[in-house]
């Protein structure tokens, strides 16, 4: 278990690290990690990865809602890296309870905690407790909610008085320019959504594509407020890190 202390040196002396030597130091000291998949940067972490011996596993949440296009692209993943990839489901009752009860589309009104919580918090919840990090893809310029994510942080969403859960950011210090750039100077492979201008892609319901000049994070839940527009994986770590 890393002590506070031992965690902001880390960041401290991490912080304008780059993301290759950053994983590198961190998974010396955390080899019961693992990388969650989802988006563009996730794929940059895999790549990044790659020559690890034995590199960290994959996993990544099927929410049951997701493009097909996001599917494809899972299995691009796979084959391109031959690397397996776990898919982490939902619990089939409590969806339906949710859509029995509530609907398809009860977020427009209500909100996206609750289903975002039964489609995505509760199943990576499991997984964490037999993880003592997981690998993100947060960056600091992806939302106002994200200005302050550091390299290195107890992820009190999921850690318990008995188990310490930590999150692993590589790319907290990286733009997205600066990830793509490295997307195509390693010719990694990518969502192909992101070429129909969807930058930040999620759920089916939950994802648009957005204009120019728009933060790549008003494609995601537009119909909230900007403050508030994470699915609760990581927004008590934000929270309480600001």
């Amino acid at each position: 278990m890393m002590d506070n202390s031992e965690i902001a040196e880390l960041n401290t002396s991490l912080r304008e690290a780059e993301p290759k030597e950053i994983m590198t130091q961190l998974l010396e000291r955390l080899p019961n990690s693992a990388i969650s998949f989802s988006g563009a940067e996730d794929v940059l972490l895999i790549e990044l990865s790659k020559k690890y011996s034995p590199p960290p596993p994959i996993f990544t949440l099927d929410t049951g809602r997701l493009h097909p296009e996001t599917y494809r692209f899972i299995e691009k993943v796979r084959d391109h890296y031959q690397r397996p990839i776990e898919v982490l489901f939902p619990d089939a009752e409590a969806v339906s309870n949710l859509v029995k009860n509530r609907g398809l589309y009860s977020f427009y009104s209500d909100g996206h905690e609750e289903c975002c919580g039964i489609r995505k918090v509760e199943p990576l919840k499991k997984k964490l407790q037999g993880l003592d990090a997981w690998i993100t893809g947060q960056r600091r310029d992806q939302s106002p909610t994200r200005v302050e994510v550091p390299v290195l942080e107890i992820d009190t969403t999921f850690s318990t008085a008995q188990h310490q859960v930590l999150k692993i950011n590589p790319l907290a210090n990286y733009s997205s320019g600066q990830v793509w750039e490295m997307i195509r100077l390693f010719d990694v492979p990518y969502n192909e959504l992101h070429d129909c201008g969807f930058v930040s892609i999620g759920c089916e319901p939950c994802t648009k594509a957005i204009g120019p000049n728009q933060h790549e994070r008003e494609g995601r839940w537009w119909w909230e407020e900007a403050t508030i527009k994470e699915c609760g994986l990581h927004r008590i770590n934000i929270e309480q890190d600001s």
